[in-house]
């Protein structure tokens, strides 16, 4: 195993394992986190993105992390990495379970079952298993963070016309965050939820707009902007910050809460 370089940050020692951790959201923080001291597990499809942010880790930030190529909805490959990760890096204290796409927007009775599928998959179904594999390697080192990425679609706003999937997704992950905030608070882990609203990343590339998406919008027009507080999208890095706050020793009292992140967005 590599040495880490960085000897001194809040993480210090530890690991944390990241989904989706290419670009946008996942990228951010584990730059954040692997610039405070922590070792890097990223996970997520490899490409040319992926290896970006593990080189940059690596060269840049003169860290340690391992890219690890896994689709966050395969049981085998999430397992496998999990382990890889936790065998390499002598364990994981931190888990952002981070992975996720749009799918397809469509109106219900145009989206298919395969469409509807592929989204609770990838969004829902990959922040199961990546919480069911990660938590006895987290149990091991006594305690531990996990926080994951859902949304104010589902929870506070419901005005993504087209998007039933994602939503309900979104509205999935809270339920089982909040389950798991109590199941494992024995164990001393940790499981809080992030509600992001419109962030400046990649997710628009994963999405498919049906034809017939426009026949169910109900039109809204906010003259100053989406978003009250910075009328425009947030950025990546101001998500990082609340994940590195909920992965670290200050905040050791906040369990199965569910922050938003969206600049008033959700109130409008």
């Amino acid at each position: 195993m590599v040495g880490n370089s960085r000897n001194t940050g809040r993480f210090s020692g530890k690991t944390a394992l990241i989904t989706g951790a290419g670009s946008g959201i996942g990228r951010a923080a584990a730059l954040r986190l692997a610039g405070e001291g922590a070792q890097i597990a990223l996970l997520d499809l490899i490409d040319e993105r992926t290896r970006s942010t593990e080189r940059h880790i690596n060269e840049v930030i003169r860290g340690n992390s391992r890219a690890f190529d896994v689709d966050v909805s395969d049981p085998i490959r999430v397992e496998r990495a999990v382990k890889e990760a936790a065998d390499q890096f002598g364990g994981i204290d931190v888990v952002f379970a981070n992975a996720g796409i749009n799918g397809t927007l469509a109106p219900v009775e145009e989206l298919s079952f395969e469409d509807w599928e592929k989204t609770l998959s990838i969004n829902l179904s990959g922040t199961f298993l990546t919480v069911k594999h990660t938590v006895p390697y987290l149990k091991q080192q006594g305690g531990g963070s996990i926080i994951i990425t859902s949304s104010i679609n589902g929870n506070d706003r419901f005005s993504g016309f087209g998007m039933s999937a994602y939503s309900t997704t979104k509205a999935g992950q809270v339920g089982f965050a909040r389950m798991m905030a109590l199941e494992l608070a024995q164990y001393k882990i940790r499981v809080n939820v992030i509600c992001p609203g419109a962030i400046a990343t990649n997710i628009d590339s994963s999405t498919e707009l049906s034809e017939d998406l426009q026949e169910i919008v109900i039109p809204v027009e906010y003259p100053e902007g989406a978003q009250p507080l910075a009328h425009g999208p947030g950025h990546p890095d101001q998500v990082a910050d609340l994940v590195a706050f909920l992965a670290s020793d200050e905040s050791t009292h906040i369990t199965g809460a569910r922050i938003v992140i969206d600049g008033a967005e959700s109130l409008l």
